[in-house]
């Protein structure tokens, strides 16, 4: 008679709320005897170097170790990270007029450091002097700096980023993620890496 085989799949960074870290918290779980899966479920990992809220780095074998000392002739199968980390977010309750707050200050800073790039790009390649000779050359007569090239170029910068942004997506969750989301993913994945690696480095020490 074979083994039973009970597979995980865990992600490289999931989050906890805190030191008691269950594994249905942290990974997929499936087993074919629904005994043995909802009992692994309730395991806890051992979480000694988890000290307050920040990220800790977990090996699958600390996961793998916890479920043979219950199941020893259990067969396990991982389909997801050999490595990955939890992060213990500090729970913060703020008042409402403060989440306000800080919303409008990060609109604020991004909307004239936005405009600030803007205006700076513009200088440098000298846009004003060039809309000024396509002016001249077209009509023939001298730009005054507020002509119709002016006015589309300030509208089609506008429009272009909500459109390269999808900022009208319909069904954002079936629309492809936009260029800032693909580079905080980008972003994410290579702290993640990092920190593994770090951690390993560590430990061959």
């Amino acid at each position: 008679m074979s083994a039973e085989t009970l597979y995980l799949k865990i992600d490289k960074n999931v989050q906890a709320k805190g030191d008691q870290v269950y594994l249905r918290d942290i990974a997929d779980i499936c087993c074919a005897q629904k005994a043995v899966e909802n009992k692994v479920k309730t395991l806890r990992l051992p979480t000694k170097i988890i000290r307050g809220p920040g990220r800790y780095v977990f090996s699958v074998f600390d996961v793998i170790k916890v479920i043979q000392q219950e199941y020893p002739n259990l067969e396990i199968s991982n389909l997801g990270e050999a490595d990955f980390i939890i992060t213990v977010e500090k729970e913060q309750v703020m008042p409402d007029a403060w989440n306000w707050c800080k919303t409008i200050l990060v609109c604020f800073l991004s909307f004239f450091g936005a405009a600030f790039s803007i205006m700076a790009f513009n200088n440098d390649v000298g846009i004003t002097t060039l809309f000024g000779q396509l002016y001249e050359q077209f009509t023939g007569e001298l730009s005054d700096g507020f002509t119709i090239l002016e006015v589309t170029y300030s509208v089609g910068v506008g429009l272009g980023i909500l459109l390269f942004f999808h900022h009208f997506a319909r069904n954002k969750d079936k629309a492809d993620p936009t260029p800032l989301e693909i580079e905080m993913r980008t972003y994410e994945d290579d702290v993640d890496t990092t920190l593994i690696e770090s951690e390993n480095r560590k430990e061959t020490v």
